[in-house]
């Protein structure tokens, strides 16, 4: 019993379970993410919308991989300006909440400077117009 309450008292084990929300294998902290994908709201933590977001953006990418026929490999062996890495950043960037530095990182665009600037063309003159929002005619 004391050898078990000494266990208990550990701080590195306690400092897990206090800064943690799931406690498990991390193919059940990713089964539980993508089951609470879209279902977040204001009252769960910062630190949960992050990794929620960042477990949506592996599952885009590994989509958009696949899709293309490439490896993780090709991410970083492709021109940072790649249209086909610019649409996958596009997506990434409409689809979820991840920041530019965050999207350059992850798909290999650069810094989050020249990323934002090379994305923001690419959508201006490949994303379709939103139906629902007035078009100005200045």
């Amino acid at each position: 019993m004391e050898t078990r309450r000494g266990e208990e008292t550990d701080p590195a084990a306690l400092q897990a379970m206090q800064h943690g929300w799931c406690l498990g294998s991390e193919g059940f902290r990713r089964q539980m993410l993508a089951r609470l994908e879209g279902s977040l709201g204001g009252h769960h933590a910062g630190q949960l919308h992050l990794q929620a977001a960042q477990a949506k953006a592996e599952r885009l990418i590994a989509e958009e991989l696949d899709h293309l026929g490439w490896r993780e490999e090709d991410l970083a062996g492709r021109a940072k300006n790649d249209p086909l890495k610019l649409e996958i950043a596009a997506r990434l960037r409409r689809e979820t909440t991840l920041s530019i530095k965050s999207i350059a990182a992850r798909v290999h665009l650069g810094t989050s400077k020249t990323a934002n600037a090379k994305l923001h063309a690419h959508m201006r003159h490949h994303d379709p117009p939103n139906p629902s929002q007035p078009l100005l005619d200045i």
